[in-house]
This record gives C-alpha cells, sequence and structure tokens, in this order.
C-alpha cells in the first residue's frame, strides 16, 4: 500500500467530461428501450386481439359473439385478479423478510456520505436563509448575575466587623 494521498487517475475535468457523455448515452438506451417496450406491446395486442369483422353479420351471430368476447373478458378478469393477489402476497413477504433481516444485522446506521454543495445551492436554499431571519428577530435576554459573596480572608473580616460597625454593615447588607 501506498502512504499518502492517492492521486486520481483522471483530472476533474475528463472525469466530468465522461460521466457527461455516460449520461447522455444512459438516456439514448433509455428512450430507445422505451420505444421497444411500445412496439412489443403493439405486436403482442396485435396478436392476441385480431379486429373484429361485425359487417355481415346477423342479430344472432352478434349476439353469440358479444357472449363469447363477455366470457374471453371474465376469464381475463379473473388472471389479472389472480395475479394482484400473488402480488400483494409476495410484496408482503419480501417486507417481512426484509424487516427480518434488518433486526438479525441489528440496528447499524449506514455509512453517510458527503454531500458537497455549491454556491448557488446555498443561495437558493430559502429554508436556511427563513431559520437566520428567525434567530436575528429574537430578542436578547440577559440573565442578571446572581450576586456571589466574595471569599476573602477571614481575618481581615473579622477585624472589620469587629464591634458595633461591624453589625451595622451586616445590618445594612441584608436590607
Amino acid at each position: 500500500m501506498s502512504e499518502g494521498p492517492r492521486k486520481p487517475k483522471y483530472s476533474a475535468t475528463r472525469r466530468l467530461h465522461l460521466k457527461t457523455k455516460l449520461l447522455k448515452k444512459a438516456a439514448s438506451m433509455l428512450v430507445a428501450e422505451v420505444e421497444e417496450k411500445k412496439r412489443e406491446r403493439e405486436r403482442a395486442l396485435s396478436e392476441s386481439c385480431t379486429p373484429l369483422k361485425l359487417s355481415g353479420l346477423s342479430v344472432q351471430e352478434l349476439q353469440d359473439l358479444c357472449k363469447e368476447l363477455h366470457q374471453k373478458i371474465d376469464v381475463v378478469d379473473e388472471a389479472r385478479y389472480d395475479l394482484e393477489v400473488k402480488i400483494v402476497k409476495n410484496e408482503k413477504e419480501i417486507q417481512t423478510l426484509s424487516q427480518k433481516i434488518f433486526e438479525l444485522k441489528g440496528a447499524k446506521r449506514p455509512n453517510l456520505k458527503r454531500v458537497k454543495k455549491s454556491a448557488d445551492a446555498l443561495l437558493t436554499d430559502t429554508s436556511k436563509l427563513m431559520k437566520a431571519d428567525f434567530k436575528v428577530n429574537l430578542k436578547t435576554v440577559k440573565k442578571e448575575e446572581e450576586k456571589k459573596e466574595e471569599v476573602t480572608d477571614w481575618r481581615k473580616n473579622v477585624e472589620a466587623m469587629s464591634g458595633m460597625e461591624g453589625r451595622k454593615k451586616l445590618f445594612d447588607a441584608n436590607q
């Protein structure tokens, strides 16, 4: 292991350039994936749902067609309901298992990462400004310090308090 701070392999501008290129590529791949999903959905729908030919059918044939479509709808609806129930059951199971894992690990806090804020982000953060304004507008209350008796040499105190003059000073100090 080397000692001292490690120098990065790439400069900050190079890393920023690479990061922006990666983000652009990821965005283009995401758009392509969305388009592919749309095409796949349309293809699946065209295969499963053929267009209906209603022209030239009698009233009885139209009624039979409606009954047949109604039965297909019921079958699909039952399958959808079954899948929803399975999904809810699996989500609950996942939640309980993750809670058990958390309890087994203990209540450890995750390592926090430092987040750098730019000067613009700090200026736009109004909550901090509001807090600062709130603190400025508060009244300041000065606490009166309790008068503490000064600890002096007891010999000087005895000489000063001897006789009637000392008692008069004690009487005046208490009032």
